[in-house]
C-alpha cells in the first residue's frame, strides 16, 4: 500500500481506528470477533470502515504563511489522523464520516525555534494549537472541538522530536525528546543496557511526551504505576518562554513545576524534552497465576499484598466476568496474574510470601514460573499460559474493536481508583448501575466486567470494560447516541461513588465534567491563572482540561 502523500515520516497510520493501516486480524482474531458477534448481535448489518476518498474536507480557514510552508501540511490524510483520538466514539464518528472540526493545519516541527515561531504566530492571530503526540487519546484530548472563538486551528505533531539525546549512566536517568514512540526509546536505551520499562496499552504509538502530558499508567502493578514516577525533569516550550526545569532527585524548594507540567494535558506548553529514571534490564522473574472462588476473597488478598512492602511488579486481579469473557478458566472464579522481576537479586522469597498471603485468603495457584534471564535453560518454559493469554487479549482488543464497531457493537473502558475501606461499595454500585443502564438505554443486557491494573496500599484502580449492543441494522449513529448516555452514566456512577473521574487515561474533554465535580473551584482558577500567565493569548487545546478564553473573533 502506498502511503498518501504527508509530511510525516512515520508509517501510514490506520486514520479510523487503532495502529498501523498495514495491520490486520488474523484469520483466528476474525472468527474470535465473528464469534462475539453471533452472540451479541447475531443479525446484525455490519458497515465497512471508511476509506480516505470517502471524505471532503472544508479548505483551512486560514492562510499558510511562506516561513511555515516547510512544516506545515494540509493533506486531507494528516488532517484525518490529526482529527480525532482512539476512543470508541472517535471511531465511530469516523465511520459516520463525521468530521466537524478537522484541524486546518498538521505542523511538523523539527526545533523549538519552529515551535515558538508557531506559538507566536497562534498567539498573534487567534489560533488554537493542539499538541498532538501519537493520537492515542481515548478522552477526546486532542481533537479540534475548541468552540467557535477561534480563526483556526493547527495539530502540533512532535513526531521529528525522537530521539535518545543523552545517557548518564552513573546516575541510571536519559534525556529523551517529547515525540519519541514507546519502541524508540526502549530501542535506543538498549545498548546502554537500560530500560524505561514504561509500557502502557498504546506503547507501540504513544510518546514520552504524551505520557507525561496525560500521567500514563504503566504496567507495573505498584510504585512505578504512572510516569510521574520516571519523570526526574521537563522542559516545556510555551507562548511565553521555555519552561525548563532544573534535573535533581528530589527537591523540597516549593511547590514542583514538574507537577504542574504533569497532566497538564497541552493546555501549558509543548513538553519537547524530559529526564527520566532508567532501570537496569530485569534478571530474576517470576510470575503465577492464583485462582480464588470469588472476587471478593481475591480484593483481600490483593489488600494484604499491596500493605506487605513486596511491591509486586504484576498484580492484576479479573473479576469473574472478565475471566469468563477471556475464556481464562472452564469454571466462574476470580483470577490474580502475580510477578515480581529485579536486575539486582532473585525473586524467590518475595513471590514465596505472596503465595502465602493468597493462600491464606483461599487462593490456589499450580505451577510458579522462575525465570533467571541468564539461564539459557529456563527460558524456553518462561511463559505462564493463562497471564500471555489474557495479556495477548488485553493487547488485541483495540484491534478487535476495529471490526466490532462496524457491528453496531459498543466497546469501551474506563478506570478510576479508590481506598479499601470504599472499593466494595464502589463496585457493587457501577457493576449495578451499569448494568441497569445498558438494559435501559439498549433494550439489551451488555457485558460489565472489572479488573485491577494498579495497587497501592490504600486501594487499588479498578478499571471497567463493558459491552453493548448499540444498532443492528447498521445505524451507528444511533450506536453513538447510546454510548453518550452509557458514558454519562460511567461518568456519574464514579465520581459520586467516591472515586477519581481518571486514574491514568486523563481528562479531555470527555472527562471534564467529573474533574470539575471532584476538584475545587478555587484550585480550577489557580490552573487557570496559571494558564494566563505562560499562554496569555489562551490558544493551547481549548476545551481539554480547561474551557476555552473566552474571546471575539478578530
Amino acid at each position: 500500500m502506498t502511503k498518501p502523500e504527508s509530511l510525516s515520516k512515520r508509517s501510514e497510520l490506520r486514520f479510523w481506528g487503532w495502529g498501523y493501516a498495514d495491520e490486520h486480524l488474523s484469520l483466528e482474531e476474525d472468527q474470535l470477533v465473528e464469534a462475539m458477534v453471533a452472540v451479541m448481535a447475531p443479525n446484525s448489518t455490519e458497515v465497512a470502515p471508511p476509506s480516505i476518498d470517502d471524505f471532503d474536507l472544508p479548505s483551512p480557514r486560514i492562510t499558510l504563511p511562506k516561513a511555515f510552508s516547510g512544516f506545515i501540511s494540509t493533506t486531507k490524510y494528516d488532517r484525518l489522523v490529526h482529527s480525532y483520538g482512539k476512543s470508541y466514539p472517535d471511531i465511530v464518528r469516523m465511520f459516520l464520516h463525521q468530521i466537524d472540526n478537522p484541524p486546518d493545519w498538521v505542523a511538523f516541527p523539527k526545533t523549538e525555534q519552529q515551535i515558538a515561531e508557531l506559538l507566536a504566530y497562534a498567539s498573534t492571530n487567534n489560533i488554537a494549537v493542539i499538541p498532538f503526540g501519537g493520537g492515542t487519546s481515548v478522552c477526546g484530548g486532542i481533537e479540534s472541538n475548541v468552540g467557535d472563538d477561534y480563526q483556526g486551528t493547527v495539530s502540533l505533531d512532535l513526531e521529528h522530536f525522537d530521539k535518545v539525546l543523552d545517557v548518564d549512566a552513573i546516575s541510571r536517568s536519559a534525556r529523551i525528546q517529547g515525540g519519541t514512540l514507546g519502541p524508540d526509546i526502549e530501542r535506543q536505551l538498549k545498548p546502554h543496557g537500560f530500560t524505561l520499562r514504561h509500557f502502557p496499552q498504546s506503547f507501540r504509538f504513544s510518546t514520552l511526551g504524551g505520557w507525561v502530558a496525560t500521567r500514563a499508567g504503566g504496567h507495573f502493578a505498584s510504585v512505578f504505576t504512572h510516569i510521574d514516577d520516571f519523570v526526574e525533569s521537563t522542559r516545556l516550550v510555551t507562548p511565553s518562554g521555555v519552561m525548563e526545569t532544573r534535573r535533581l532527585p528530589g527537591s523540597g524548594a516549593g511547590p514542583s513545576a514538574d507537577r504542574m507540567v504533569l497532566g497538564s494535558e497541552g493546555t501549558l506548553g509543548v513538553i519537547t524534552e524530559a529526564w527520566v529514571r532508567l532501570q537496569s534490564l530485569p534478571t530474576w522473574k517470576a510470575s503465577v497465576t492464583v485462582t480464588f472462588k470469588n472476587f471478593i476473597q481475591g480484593v483481600e488478598a490483593v489488600r494484604l499484598i499491596s500493605q506487605s512492602g513486596l511491591f509486586p511488579s504484576n498484580c492484576r486481579l479479573l473479576d469473574e466476568a472478565e475471566v469468563h469473557a477471556n475464556h481464562l478458566a472452564a469454571e466462574s472464579c476470580a483470577l490474580l496474574v502475580l510477578g515480581f522481576e529485579s536486575a539486582d537479586h532473585p525473586v524467590t522469597p518475595k513471590m514465596e510470601r505472596a503465595l502465602t498471603i493468597a493462600s491464606d485468603c483461599g487462593g490456589k495457584y499450580t505451577d510458579v514460573r522462575y525465570i533467571n534471564a541468564q539461564d539459557e535453560g529456563t527460558k524456553a518454559d518462561s511463559a505462564d499460559s493463562t497471564a500471555a493469554t489474557w495479556r495477548n487479549a488485553f493487547i488485541r482488543m483495540p484491534y478487535y474493536r476495529n471490526r466490532m464497531v462496524g457491528f453496531g457493537i459498543i466497546a469501551d473502558t474506563f478506570e478510576t481508583a479508590i481506598t479499601w475501606d470504599r472499593f466494595q461499595q464502589l463496585y457493587d454500585g457501577i457493576k449495578q448501575g451499569m448494568e441497569k443502564a445498558i438494559l435501559e438505554i439498549t433494550g439489551k443486557i451488555g457485558l460489565v466486567s472489572c479488573r485491577f491494573t494498579h495497587i497501592y496500599s490504600d486501594g487499588p484502580a479498578p478499571y471497567f470494560s463493558f459491552y453493548a449492543l448499540g444498532d443492528t441494522n447498521g445505524d451507528l449513529s444511533n450506536a453513538l447516541k447510546h454510548w453518550r448516555q452509557i458514558k454519562h452514566t460511567a461518568n456519574e456512577l464514579v465520581v459520586n461513588l467516591g472515586g477519581t473521574i481518571t486514574h491514568h487515561h486523563a481528562v479531555g474533554r470527555d472527562h471534564k465534567v467529573g474533574y470539575e465535580q471532584q476538584t475545587s473551584d478555587l484550585y480550577r482558577q489557580t490552573l487557570v491563572a496559571t494558564k494566563k500567565s505562560l499562554d496569555p493569548a489562551g490558544i493551547l487545546n481549548p476545551g481539554a482540561l480547561i474551557d476555552p478564553c473566552k474571546k471575539a473573533r478578530q
